[in-house]
């Protein structure tokens, strides 16, 4: 199997969410290249990343000195000074930057980032809330993904009703129209399981459709 191409990163902005994010990319295996303005980071990012610059990004001739049209991905993570991230955004774009995610506080934000040249908006808090409360708003749901606006994909607990039943017998796509992905249990992890499996004690099912489907799911 081919190893995955090693992609380099740009990340601007080393808060909570910037250096999360780039440490994670950097685990992955990438190359990433951090910036920050403040000088008193210098200590602590110096012990995690072996490209970083602490530098001024509004500053074009910091910027321009990075070779920006190198980076797969370029990511503005800055979270408090929004005409900062419009400044660096548009830089970006005039150095040629392949691909700009930019983070964002509020909506109205989204429009003037997108008519600068932000590839991609992010919403960190939004879509941590988010997600928490997707998670938390019923019983037995451990995580999720979402595909678009209205279909996700759920890792749910199998309902105890379930245990010693096949899939064949509950009718979950005609019944709540929700497919059936997977199921793990513990380390082992079955594909696409047929009708005939019978569902055993600890088994997570990995479902995807529609949040209300999947909820009706969850209450059966």
């Amino acid at each position: 199997m081919k190893k995955p191409k090693v992609k380099s990163f740009l990340v601007i902005g080393m808060g909570r969410f910037g250096r999360h994010l780039a440490r994670r990319l950097q685990e992955l295996g990438n190359s990433v290249m951090v910036v920050d303005k403040r000088e008193n980071l210098e200590h602590d990012i110096s012990f995690i990343f072996e490209d970083y610059l602490i530098g001024d990004c509004t500053n074009e001739t910091v910027l321009g000195a990075l070779g920006i049209g190198n980076f797969d991905i370029c990511f503005v993570t800055i979270g408090k000074n929004f005409e900062s991230s419009i400044i660096i955004t548009s830089l970006l774009k005039n150095f040629g930057a392949q691909y700009i995610v930019t983070r964002a506080s509020r909506d109205i934000q989204t429009d003037v980032l997108r008519k600068i040249g932000a590839d991609q908006i992010i919403y960190p808090e939004r879509e941590f809330a988010e997600k928490l409360a997707i998670r938390y708003n019923v019983n037995h749901i451990f995580d999720y993904f979402e595909l678009s606006d209205n279909v996700s994909i759920f890792e749910i607990a199998v309902p105890t009703e379930w245990i010693g039943r096949n899939i064949g017998t509950l009718n979950v796509r005609q019944k709540c129209h929700v497919n059936i992905l997977a199921v793990k249990n513990g380390a082992d992890v079955l594909p696409m399981p047929d009708a005939a499996y019978k569902f055993r004690q600890g088994d997570i099912i990995v479902v995807m459709g529609k949040g209300d489907d999947v909820f009706c799911l969850t209450s059966q």
